[in-house]
C-alpha cells in the first residue's frame, strides 16, 4: 500500500497542475452553454395544441370565464348581435357623422349600384334592393364601422359570367333570375359556414399575387364590357375575351356607332375625372368626387330628357319597378337540376366576396386603431346574403374605397455608408405588425415605430406635415411615410 500511494502522490500533482493549466486558458476559448432537450410531447397532445393555435388563437371564449349563466347569455346575444354592445354609446354626434356618410354613400352607389346590376345581366332595380337589405343586416351583425355594403364590380361581373354560363338572360330571364337568387342563398351559407367553423385562415392562403392578377384582369374586363355603352353599340358579343370585344367593337365601326352617345359619355367621363382630380387636389373638396357621380346621373338624365336624345339612338335605363324589396323566398331553387349548378356558382362567388371583404375590413380597421374578429365578419356577410336572396338581391360585399387606405411606406436616406445604418430595428417592426394583423390585433404601425424610438436611445424623432424622421446616431435615417 505505501509504494503504491508515493507513486500517486505526483502523479496526482501533475493532473492538479494541467488541471490548473487549462482553466487558466479558458477565458480565451468561446463559452458555450447546453440547452436542455424538451421533453417531447406525445402525439394527441401536439394535434391539440395545434388546433387551438388554428382555429381558438384569439380564445374566444375568455370573456365567458367565471360569468353567470345571465351574464353568459348577455355576452352570447352580443357576440352574434356586436350593436347591442356598441348602441349603448351611441349619441348625436356620431348620429350627424353616421348621417352625414349614410348620404354621401347614397349619392356614389345609386349610378354605381345601376350600372353593376348590368355587369350581372340583371335590371337595374335588383342592384339598388342590393344596396338596402344587406347593410341592415350587416348593421346589426357586422363589427366594422367603416366600410359600405352592396354590389361590386368583381363580383357582379363574376357572378353574371358564370349564371350567363349556364342560362341565356335574355332568352330566359325568369330562370336567370331565379339562378342569380339560388347562388346568392349558397353564397351566403358558404361565408356563414366558414366563419362558424371557424375556417377564415383558409384565405390568408390565397396568394396576394392571384387575387391582384384576378382584379387586373377584372377591371380590364369590365373596362372592356363598358364600350359597349361608351359607343351605343347594340349588337354586341356575349364574350368576355378582348379578342371578341375588339373584333365586335371595330366590326360596328360604321354602322353600329352612336356618336351623340359617345359625346355624352366622353363628357361626363371628363366632368368625373376632373371632379377626381379636384378631390386630390385640394383635401377640402374632398366630398367633390364622392357627389360627382349623382351629379353625372342627374345631368345626363336632364340633358337626354330635353333634347331626346333616346329618339336618336341614346340608350336609356327605361323603368325601374317601384317599392321596396319584394320577396323573392320562393324563386329559390332547392330542388332539381339548377340546385347543384347555383350551389357551385355561390361557392365561388362568396369566396371571391368574403376574401375582398375581410382584406378591406382587416385593412380600416388597422387604419383606426380598433380590433375585427375575421369569423365574425363572415358569420354577419354570410347572413346578410342568405337574408338578401329572400329580398330579391344578388352577391352584396364590402366597397372598396381606394382613397381611404392607410399606406405605409419604408425609405433608407444613405446619408454615410450603409454598414452604419441599423435596419434590425425597422425589419423586427414590420414582422411585428404583420404578426400582429394576421392574429387580428388592433395595431398601429405609427404607433409601432414611435416605441421603437421611444426605447432606442440611438433615435431621435422629426416630425413634419405629411413624413416622420427617425434619426439613427448623427449621419443616417428612416423616413417613413403615413
Amino acid at each position: 500500500m505505501g509504494p503504491h500511494s508515493t507513486d500517486e502522490v505526483p502523479e496526482a500533482k501533475e493532473d492538479i497542475r494541467s488541471l490548473s493549466s487549462s482553466h487558466r486558458h479558458t477565458p480565451n476559448l468561446p463559452y458555450m452553454h447546453k440547452v436542455g432537450v424538451p421533453p417531447k410531447q406525445n402525439l394527441f397532445k401536439e394535434f391539440k395544441t395545434t388546433v387551438k393555435e388554428t382555429f381558438f388563437a384569439d380564445d374566444p371564449l375568455r370573456s365567458f370565464k367565471d360569468q353567470s349563466k345571465s351574464r353568459k347569455f348577455i355576452l352570447g346575444i352580443q357576440a352574434i348581435f356586436p350593436i347591442l354592445e356598441w348602441g349603448r354609446s351611441y349619441n348625436l354626434t356620431k348620429f350627424r357623422g353616421d348621417l352625414i356618410a349614410g348620404l354621401t354613400i347614397a349619392s356614389l352607389c345609386i349610378p354605381q349600384d345601376i350600372g353593376y346590376a348590368k355587369l350581372a345581366s340583371l335590371e337595374p332595380q335588383y342592384g339598388l334592393y342590393s344596396s338596402f337589405v344587406p347593410p341592415l343586416i350587416y348593421a346589426f351583425m357586422g363589427s366594422s364601422r367603416d366600410i359600405a355594403i352592396g354590389p361590386v364590380a368583381v363580383v357582379s361581373l363574376l357572378l353574371g359570367s358564370l349564371l350567363r354560363a349556364e342560362i341565356d338572360p335574355t332568352e330566359n330571364p325568369a330562370e336567370y333570375l331565379r339562378l342569380a337568387f339560388t347562388a346568392t342563398f349558397f353564397a351566403g351559407i358558404t361565408q356563414a359556414t366558414l366563419g362558424f367553423f371557424r375556417l377564415g385562415f383558409l384565405i390568408d392562403f390565397l396568394s396576394h399575387a392571384a387575387i391582384v392578377g384576378f382584379m387586373g384582369g377584372a377591371a380590364i374586363t369590365i373596362a372592356l364590357q363598358q364600350l359597349k355603352g361608351f359607343l351605343g353599340i347594340k349588337n354586341f358579343t356575349k364574350e368576355t375575351d378582348i379578342i371578341s370585344v375588339m373584333h365586335s367593337v371595330w366590326a360596328s365601326v360604321h354602322h353600329g356607332w352612336n356618336w351623340q352617345t359617345i359625346v355624352i359619355g366622353a363628357t361626363f367621363l371628363g366632368f368625373l375625372l376632373f371632379a377626381k382630380y379636384i378631390g386630390k387636389k385640394n383635401k377640402k373638396f374632398f366630398w367633390v368626387p364622392a357627389i360627382a357621380p349623382l351629379i353625372s346621373v342627374i345631368l345626363s338624365t336632364f340633358f337626354v330628357y330635353i333634347t331626346r336624345a333616346d329618339k336618336k339612338g341614346v340608350q336609356i335605363v327605361k323603368h325601374i319597378d317601384k317599392g321596396i324589396n319584394p320577396s323573392s323566398a320562393s324563386q329559390i331553387y332547392f330542388s332539381g337540376v339548377y340546385l347543384l349548378k347555383g350551389f357551385k356558382i355561390g361557392v365561388v362567388a362568396g369566396l371571391i366576396a368574403l376574401t375582398e371583404a375581410v382584406a378591406i375590413g382587416r385593412t380600416f380597421a388597422s387604419m383606426k386603431d380598433y380590433q375585427l374578429d375575421g369569423n365574425k365578419e363572415m358569420v354577419a356577410l354570410g347572413a346578410m346574403n342568405i337574408v338578401g336572396s329572400m329580398t330579391s338581391c344578388y352577391v352584396a360585399t364590402e366597397h372598396l374605397k381606394k382613397a381611404n387606405l392607410p399606406r405605409v411606406q419604408f425609405l433608407i436616406v444613405e446619408m454615410s455608408p450603409v454598414t452604419d445604418i441599423d435596419t434590425s430595428g425597422i425589419h423586427a417592426l414590420e414582422e411585428l405588425h404583420r404578426s400582429l394583423l394576421k392574429r387580428d390585433v388592433k395595431v398601429n404601425t405609427s404607433t409601432l415605430i414611435a416605441l421603437y424610438v421611444s426605447k432606442n436611445p440611438l433615435c431621435k424623432k422629426l416630425n413634419t406635415a405629411e413624413s416622420h424622421y427617425v434619426l439613427f446616431g448623427n449621419n443616417s435615417c428612416l423616413l417613413y411615410i403615413v
